[in-house]
């Protein structure tokens, strides 16, 4: 098997990894709202992506009231994944799908309302917090590549920052130029 088959297999398997509870305590706990913009690092199948869209852009609502949810997959075969389940669910005028390393952000569409990241870094990429609105809110999970991650909620307020501890998680790695160095 090739790498980039082989490759593809893991990360369809590691899709599994975040359940329907971690994607509700995220939810929650980024605060989200009718009308927010919103980043996600991390497409995977498009489906949490899917649960923000609910949030900041509900159908019964009026569409100059909706926000966006603007999501960013490394794996071009996820991405292309995500694109063909949301736009299937109905959801391609409210989510946007890029492929590109999400550890940087998407500048194009910053500044964010809240930012989410469903892999773990080994700290807080520093492009998303700049791209992250004054009273801004981020939810990431930070640690090893596989043991000992932590769901910590960053806070902006103008140009400071401030760290919440909201517990233990087990998350994938993250990927890209601020995730965890896979290979050396």
């Amino acid at each position: 098997m090739d790498g980039d088959k082989r490759f593809l297999r893991l990360t369809a398997d590691q899709l599994r990894s975040v359940g329907r509870n971690m994607v509700s305590i995220m939810d929650e706990v980024l605060e989200l709202d009718i009308g927010q913009k919103v980043l996600e690092v991390g497409a995977g199948s498009g489906w949490h992506a899917a649960t923000i869209a609910e949030i900041v852009a509900p159908r019964d609502a009026p569409k100059d009231k909706w926000g966006h949810v603007y999501t960013v997959e490394i794996v071009s075969q996820l991405a292309e994944l995500a694109e063909r389940n949301i736009v299937k669910a109905g959801y391609g005028d409210r989510i946007t799908v890029t492929c590109g390393d999400g550890s940087l952000g998407y500048r194009e569409e910053a500044p964010y309302d809240r930012i989410l990241v469903t892999a773990a870094a080994p700290d807080v990429p520093k492009p998303l917090v700049e791209q992250l609105k004054s009273d801004g809110v981020l939810v990431i999970p930070v640690g090893g590549m596989y043991l000992y991650q932590t769901l910590v909620r960053v806070r902006k307020r103008d140009s400071q920052t401030l760290k919440e501890n909201l517990g233990g998680v087990a998350f994938v790695p993250l990927t890209g130029r601020y995730g965890q160095r896979l290979w050396k």
